[in-house]
């Protein structure tokens, strides 16, 4: 009589056990119970992910913040010798969008760029007789204080005679990455 009991109370033991971890792993610990996402972040298993325009570990950060003043810009392009002048970030119409006056020393119009987290995308644009486009990026982790660097690459090509200038945009030649200091 012992050995049926025996085997009775260890399947019966086995059994909860079985129904036990079941229940136990199957539930779903809600990694984003406690976490808030500012600017209409989703939480991800337990990560903000961040609208275009916003980033930080709770998407708190406006992304464009750090581009935004005055900077000066030294450069060296393709046909065009060693210079320095100012450059203005301004804020535009979105989030993401910025405004850069000055740019290239030349243009009397703004050039209209936009931010995605570190990197500024200048699109192909016409204007003034010229096609600009281009891409920088922050090399400083200190550019929301006084101070901060942008390398950029990008490229001027004039419509009329179709002579490009270029500044890194397209790698190693005699034209040099255009530096911004904050």
């Amino acid at each position: 009589m012992k050995t049926p009991f025996k085997s009775i109370l260890v399947s019966a033991l086995l059994a909860l056990t079985t129904v036990f971890s079941i229940a136990w792993f199957s539930c779903n610990r809600d990694k984003c119970k406690s976490i808030v996402c500012a600017n209409h972040g989703v939480c991800n298993y337990g990560t903000c992910v961040c609208p275009s325009g916003f980033q930080g570990t709770n998407c708190e950060t406006v992304s464009r913040l750090k581009f935004i003043g005055n900077w000066s810009v030294f450069e060296k392009g393709t046909i065009t010798n060693a210079a320095q002048y100012p450059i203005t970030i301004s804020p535009s119409n979105t989030v993401t969008d910025v405004v850069i006056t000055n740019f290239y020393n030349y243009f009397v119009n703004p050039i209209k760029g936009y931010v995605i987290h570190d990197t500024l995308y200048i699109p192909n644009q016409q204007l003034e007789g010229k096609i600009v486009f281009g891409t920088g990026y922050i090399t400083s982790n200190n550019t929301y204080g006084q101070y901060g660097t942008i390398l950029m690459n990008y490229e001027v090509i004039d419509t009329a005679t179709n002579i490009p200038n270029d500044f890194g945009f397209y790698g190693p030649d005699l034209s040099q990455v255009s530096t911004w200091n904050k």
